[in-house]
């Protein structure tokens, strides 16, 4: 069973490395092209910060949000474009989607729902600290670090996440081979279990109940690190979770940015209640999504 398991996997990851190198490449060299300019229009956003972060977020992967936090590290930005950001940024959601030739109808209504969350949701924290006058006092604390910028490079060197780093051919490729080998294990493990208990079974699957499964796929979400969004996008393909799950999930996944966050902001405890913030956001609208259905209102699976 072992054998066939990885000898399957291994044949239909290896369709995929030429479509996951294509939309690596494309999003690298996007992004290398972007970069400076989406961050100063993230600085002048002000009050809008929350939208123009949530739509900037949709599309780049973890450089991005891991920007987001050197900007708010310095209080240039607020808490909530930061956490727009943080719950639009889709990481390894869209290429695994795009190589599984998922419909474009599906990927779009999927992006675009987490941009509306990520923007409500910002605007809605922003109101609140306004209205407590919190955001103001951190600015004035945070004011003598806006000069001393924390360069992305150097925690995509510590932590392996390439982001755009060696070239934009180099980055592409490496940041191909690091998904492709997620994608690869998961999907041996996946094999493995459905054939144990069946492809019934998976149905039943502990991240396709209702509540536990939402709780239990944030917690994966707030991995640091690419691969939590290959393994919840692998999971929701094969059946083994609901797409309540898959939200919570992609929805507190922000790629390095927490982890750049409690590199460069000096405030632990500040940081602790903005990850949880995030994974209470997202939890929450993933269980509200499974309740209402609203990924059958959307037609997507």
């Amino acid at each position: 069973m072992v054998l066939h398991a990885v000898t399957d996997a291994l044949t239909d990851s290896l369709k995929l490395l030429p479509f996951l190198f294509f939309t690596y490449f494309l999003m690298e060299f996007i992004e290398n092209r972007t970069s400076d300019h989406t961050k100063q229009m993230l600085r002048e956003s002000g009050k809008y910060g929350p939208v123009l972060g949530g739509l900037l977020g949709a599309f780049p992967q973890c450089g991005f949000s891991a920007a987001a936090s050197n900007l708010y590290a310095g209080r240039v930005i607020t808490v909530g474009t930061l956490l727009s950001v943080y719950l639009s940024t889709s990481d390894e959601m869209l290429p695994i989607f795009i190589s599984e030739s998922v419909q474009i109808s599906v990927i779009l209504k999927i992006l675009l729902l987490k941009i509306l969350i990520g923007v409500f949701a910002g605007l809605l924290i922003d109101f609140v600290y306004r209205k407590r006058n919190i955001w103001r006092e951190m600015k004035r604390k945070g004011d003598n670090r806006k000069n001393n910028p924390f360069h992305i490079h150097e925690i995509c060197e510590q932590e392996h996440c390439h982001c755009g780093v060696g070239g934009i051919w180099k980055s592409a490729l490496t940041h191909t081979m690091q998904v492709w080998v997620f994608i690869l294990l998961v999907s041996v493990i996946l094999d493995v279990t459905i054939g144990i208990i069946g492809t019934a079974g998976m149905k039943h699957f502990i991240l396709n109940v209702p509540i536990c499964g939402e709780l239990l796929a944030g917690l994966i979400g707030l991995i640091p690190n690419c691969a939590a969004s290959v393994v919840l996008t692998e999971l929701y393909l094969e059946g083994a979770m609901n797409f309540g799950a898959l939200m919570s999930g992609l929805l507190v996944s922000a790629g390095v940015g927490l982890l750049v966050l409690f590199r460069v902001n000096k405030q632990p405890l500040h940081n602790l209640k903005i990850a949880g913030l995030l994974y209470l956001i997202s939890c929450t609208t993933g269980i509200l999504i499974e309740i209402l259905q609203v990924g059958n209102w959307l037609n997507i699976r």
